[in-house]
């Protein structure tokens, strides 16, 4: 009964001390119980029953999902999701106990953001979940597609794309890596009615790489809408943050962005600074919810953060190997 109490509590939140508290349940269970982040904890000197509050717990560094099952589920996990990497690269793994958490946490903050799916039409510029299997966001938007009122995969048929949603009469969503967008603004630059555009990620070794603001005003320019909106998500997380624009992005209750600096992992950051971004990730729970990351970023006093690349060597990774 404990674990269900919590997974409740996970996405019933309605206070910062709520989400508080629950962490620190979180914690205590994952302490005791994922192996990885239990010899992390005892080789970083930190006695999980001496942490009294969030801002004392430690993070755990995203790399050791490539190294080591970061697991503290009872029986097998039900979905192994895995990081897209280049060739020689070693892909992060992340097992999933429930894949209902995950199906709850993704559907329950896009509502959140964009309404309910069954109100709009999906349109993706992404290979589908046979072509891509193990891709958390192919899942991910697989599941969003079934649940809404029309859309489907089309990175391999623009022809089909720009027909389908001419003719489509619900609001939309048209989302993809970077560079299939670009492909479709310079082959079918089409005034898109009534649409939301979304971009999942860069466009590593298949164009030049731009500025957000410069690829954004010629995104916007060529499908005639006002803001790009963008995802930020990993396949160590089961939540997901959004931007309705300007490169901000905003985060479901049970998701929280903490920045530290990228010289003292265990210093914690003051807003407006850009340094390392850290991630509580609640809907995590079988897992680990607390990463350290190896993004660059910033946060505002209201939780809303900016990305701002890679920390210098870390590796490519994301959306845009995807399609690689």
């Amino acid at each position: 009964m404990y674990m269900s109490d919590l997974k409740y509590k996970i996405f019933n939140m309605d206070s910062e001390s709520a989400f508080n508290e629950v962490a620190l349940e979180v914690f205590r269970f994952q302490a005791l119980h994922c192996a990885p982040y239990r010899d992390y904890l005892q080789l970083i000197g930190v006695s999980p029953d001496k942490v009294l509050k969030v801002d004392d717990i430690p993070f755990l560094p995203i790399e050791l999902f490539k190294t080591h099952k970061v697991y503290c589920g009872k029986n097998e996990p039900e979905m192994v999701f895995s990081s897209s990497s280049t060739t020689g690269m070693i892909p992060s793994k992340h097992y999933v106990a429930d894949i209902a958490i995950y199906e709850e946490s993704f559907v329950r903050g896009f509502e959140l953001f964009y309404g309910k799916p069954s109100d709009m039409a999906i349109f993706a510029l992404l290979p589908n979940y046979l072509e891509r299997e193990g891709s958390s966001l192919v899942y991910m938007f697989d599941r969003l597609i079934d649940m809404s009122a029309g859309g489907g995969f089309y990175l391999h048929d623009l022809d089909k794309l720009v027909h389908d949603m001419e003719n489509c009469p619900y609001p939309k969503i048209l989302l993809g890596v970077t560079y299939a967008l670009l492909d479709l603004a310079e082959l079918y630059p089409i005034k898109l009615n009534d649409t939301i555009v979304m971009e999942t990620g860069g466009m590593k070794g298949r164009r030049k790489e731009l500025p957000k603001e410069e690829l954004h005003s010629q995104l916007c320019k060529a499908f005639g809408v006002d803001a790009i909106h963008s995802e930020y998500g990993m396949a160590e997380l089961l939540s997901q943050g959004y931007s309705s624009g300007s490169g901000i992005f905003r985060t479901p209750p049970w998701m929280k962005i903490v920045i530290r600096d990228i010289n003292d992992p265990f210093s914690i950051m003051a807003s407006g600074v850009t340094e390392g971004i850290n991630v509580i990730d609640l809907a995590n729970i079988y897992s680990c919810s607390f990463i350290q990351t190896q993004d660059m970023g910033a946060r505002s006093d209201s939780g809303e953060f900016k990305i701002f690349g890679r920390i210098t060597g870390s590796e490519i990774r994301g959306c845009n190997l995807l399609v690689q």
